[in-house]
C-alpha cells in the first residue's frame, strides 16, 4: 500500500475575515506557529484549499484569506471516532508507579469532548470542587487516519496516516482512579482541545521523534518526546486495525509523557482562570486554551 501524499503540508481550518465563513487552508508562512499567533491576536494568511481535509486530492490554491478565527483542523462532523491510548510512555508509567502494559490500554472519547484552539476547557459541575476531582493536563500526539485500515502490518501502518496534530487529553483523576473504564473520566463535553493544524504524514517521516510540552500559566510541566512511547505509532495503528476498520477521520491519541499534575506533591490541577498550552514540534505548534469552571460560567452570565 502506497503512503498518502497530500498537496498541502500543514492544514488549518478557520473563519476568514473576508467571507465570515469556514474554510480550510495552508498557512502562507510555512514557519509560523499558527496556534501561538492566534492566541496573541496576530494577523496571518492562508492559501485556501479546495476539497475536504480528509481528501488527499484537495488542492492548495493561490487565493489568500485572512484567518479571523482559528478552529480545530477537523470538525466534529469530519471525525469518525476518537480512540485513545493510556499509559503509553515509559517515564509516565514510572511516575505513576504503574507497570508498563503488555498491550495497548484503549479507551474512547465522544466527539462532543473535542474543542479547538483558544476555546475554553469547561470543567463541568460534576467534577467540582477541582481540588477533589483533580482535572489534569496531558499533551499528546494525535494520529489522523486517512484511508480505511484493517488488519494492517506494522511495516505498512504509516501508509494509512494522513497526518498528525496535537491534543490535550484533559482527565479528571477522581473518576479515572475510581473505576476501571476511563472513558467517563476523560470524555466530558468541551474538555479535549485538538490542533492547531494537521501536519501531513510525509512531512513527519519519523513520528517517534516529536518533542512535546505542556505549559500551565507560564510554567513548563511536561517536556517529553514521542521516542519514549511504549507502543510506537506503527504498532498502535497496526494493533487497533486488527479485526476493526479504522475509517478515514479516525483520531488516535497516543498517550502522554512524564509530568502530569495528580502525582506531584502537592498535586497540580486545572482550575478556573488557568491558561494551558500544549506544544508539539515538527510544525504542529501551540494549542492554547483557557480553563473555566462551569459554575463560574453561570455566575458570569
Amino acid at each position: 500500500m502506497a503512503p498518502i501524499r497530500t498537496e498541502w503540508t500543514r492544514l488549518i481550518r478557520f473563519v476568514a475575515a473576508e467571507t465570515s465563513r469556514v474554510h480550510i487552508g495552508q498557512p502562507v508562512d510555512s514557519n509560523l506557529d499558527v496556534g501561538l499567533a492566534s492566541r496573541l491576536g496576530q494577523t496571518f494568511k492562508a492559501h485556501e484549499i479546495y476539497g475536504s481535509p480528509l481528501d488527499p486530492a484537495a488542492q492548495v490554491t493561490s487565493s489568500e484569506l485572512t484567518v479571523k478565527t482559528l478552529l480545530s483542523p477537523l470538525s466534529r462532523e469530519d471525525i469518525k471516532i476518537v480512540r485513545c491510548l493510556g499509559l503509553n510512555y515509559s517515564d509516565h508509567a514510572a511516575e505513576t508507579k504503574m507497570t508498563k502494559p503488555a498491550f495497548p490500554i484503549l479507551f474512547y472519547k465522544p466527539v462532543t469532548s473535542l474543542i479547538g484552539p483558544n476555546a475554553p476547557i469547561i470543567i463541568p459541575a460534576a467534577t467540582q470542587p477541582v481540588d477533589q476531582h483533580l482535572p489534569d493536563y496531558e499533551v499528546e500526539l494525535a494520529i489522523v487516519i486517512g484511508k480505511p485500515a484493517k488488519n494492517v502490518s506494522e511495516a505498512d501502518a504509516l501508509d494509512y496516516v494522513l497526518g498528525y496534530t496535537g491534543a490535550n487529553d484533559v482527565s479528571f483523576r477522581k473518576f479515572q482512579l475510581a473505576i476501571s473504564q476511563w472513558s467517563f473520566s476523560k470524555g466530558f463535553d468541551n474538555t479535549n482541545p485538538i490542533g492547531p493544524c494537521i501536519v501531513s504524514a510525509n512531512a513527519i517521516p519519523n513520528p517517534q521523534a516529536v518533542p512535546l510540552k505542556t505549559t500551565l500559566n507560564g510554567q513548563v510541566l511536561q517536556d517529553g518526546n514521542t521516542a519514549d512511547q511504549i507502543f510506537s505509532v506503527r504498532e498502535t495503528v497496526s494493533w487497533l486495525s486488527q479485526g476493526t476498520t479504522l475509517e478515514p477521520g479516525t483520531i488516535i491519541l497516543t498517550g502522554t509523557p512524564v509530568g502530569v499534575g495528580f502525582v506531584r506533591s502537592p498535586p497540580i490541577y486545572l482550575k478556573d482562570g488557568d491558561e494551558v498550552d500544549v506544544w508539539l514540534g515538527n510544525g504542529i505548534g501551540t494549542l492554547s486554551n483557557p480553563v473555566i469552571e462551569e459554575n463560574s460560567v453561570a455566575s458570569r452570565l
